[in-house]
């Protein structure tokens, strides 16, 4: 199977260096909005903001795995 337009492992590769000022954007706090601050990597352009919005179940879903990944690291501890 070749690599398409939606697989990740193809195209550039990104560094994602910070998630800046993440907020709700309305009173139920069911989405978010940010801006994602990348890098292309082995790039030597500057560095790119994003601006993201983001639903809260993908958050949710993100904090678990994040979680899940640093807990399983042996090389930093908690």
């Amino acid at each position: 199977m070749s690599a398409g337009a939606d697989d990740p492992t193809s195209g550039a590769e990104w560094e994602l260096l910070m998630l800046r000022g993440l907020a709700m954007t309305d009173e139920a706090a069911s989405e978010f909005g940010g801006v994602l601050v990348v890098h292309r990597k082995g790039s030597s352009e500057p560095v790119e903001h994003v601006r993201v919005r983001v639903k809260r179940s993908v958050l949710e879903e993100m904090s678990v795995t994040l979680q899940r990944l640093l807990a399983r690291s042996t090389r930093y501890p908690r």
